[in-house]
């Protein structure tokens, strides 16, 4: 007999929330991809370009955690004309030793938002100057509030400033995350003034052209860029990668094919053969990562399957704990 439980966003909404232990699992799972045997295959993509959709699958087997997650993430990008939201997902959490079902997890693409905003905090943790006090989000919707939240929690942000191209967005996503965090945040028409003085420059946008210029970045800044999840979409100035001191992939195999990287090996910019150190390898003092207070450094973000099973696996334990969601017997 097996047991399986449904988790609906509801449920997982009130038990997974942006918190140090949401970052803290993240940063495991890094440490684990560059120290353990983890099994984590190319990310699985289809395209159904009549409709403007894609469906990303990703997945990660990592030694020492009991479960293993299957993300499905389609995203279609003409739902909002329909009513619909053009994200949504789900995660299937099985067991490492049987292979069996363990839960359902209907987030709707909940839970690999807050996955993704936790790397970013794992990724300013230990690339960005400690005293990092300025933040420009360049975006305006979820992802740059949870990316936002997230730097408060590793990092004493007092300032921060949102850039987006309808400046609209940026005003009311400003009101908006002044308000949740307690912040002074405003809306910038110029994105080369967001971007001057501020000490962490994060992207989260679907842009397909560089939004973000080499010659506007200064001595000592941090950048995540984090919109970059397929070929197509391009955020930083591919300059960017050679004018840092300090660039570091989630997993370079990933970004040579869908980050920032891959702009800049297209562009002629870098060696499609060269190496550069993985977060995961930071964090497990493997490799040097930022070096000095003037060095700048970029975070190329496109998304891992062992964040997937790391968040999976701690919303499962959450909602056993809590006695959440339903479950069945079959």
């Amino acid at each position: 007999m097996s047991r399986m439980t449904i988790l609906t966003e509801a449920d997982l909404r009130k038990i997974v929330t942006l918190d140090l232990e949401a970052v803290a699992c993240v940063e495991n799972a890094f440490h684990a991809l560059a120290t353990k045997a983890v099994a984590m295959p190319p990310i699985l993509r289809l395209d159904i370009p009549e409709h403007r959709g894609e469906v990303d699958v990703k997945t990660a087997y990592v030694p020492g955690i009991e479960g293993f997650a299957i993300k499905i993430s389609p995203g279609f990008f003409d739902n909002p004309k329909l009513g619909l939201p053009s994200l949504n997902g789900m995660m299937v959490l099985l067991s490492a030793q049987t292979g069996l079902v363990e839960a359902l997890l209907l987030d709707n693409g909940y839970l690999t938002d807050v996955r993704t905003a936790a790397a970013g905090a794992v990724a300013a943790k230990h690339l960005s100057r400690e005293d990092s006090q300025v933040a420009a989000i360049f975006g305006a919707g979820v992802q740059a509030g949870l990316q936002l939240e997230a730097l408060t929690l590793v990092r004493p942000i007092k300032e921060a400033r949102i850039w987006a191209r309808d400046l609209g967005k940026a005003e009311v996503a400003a009101k908006q995350f002044a308000e949740r965090l307690g912040i002074v945040v405003r809306a910038e028409p110029d994105a080369e003034r967001a971007v001057a003085g501020a000490d962490i420059i994060v992207t989260t946008t679907p842009s397909d052209r560089p939004i973000l210029q080499a010659e506007w970045l200064e001595p000592g800044q941090h950048i995540t860029a984090m919109g970059s999840d397929s070929e197509h979409k391009n955020e930083l100035d591919p300059a960017i990668i050679t004018k840092a001191d300090l660039y570091i992939a989630d997993r370079l195999s990933q970004t040579r094919l869908l980050g920032e990287l891959h702009h800049a090996i297209k562009a002629g910019l870098v060696e499609e053969s060269r190496t550069f150190p993985e977060l995961g390898e930071v964090i497990a003092k493997a490799k040097p990562g930022r070096a000095s207070d003037r060095h700048i450094t970029v975070a190329d973000l496109t998304g891992t399957g062992v964040q997937d099973t790391a968040i999976a696996t701690l919303a499962s334990d959450r909602a056993k704990a809590a006695g959440a969601g339903t479950t069945f017997e079959s």
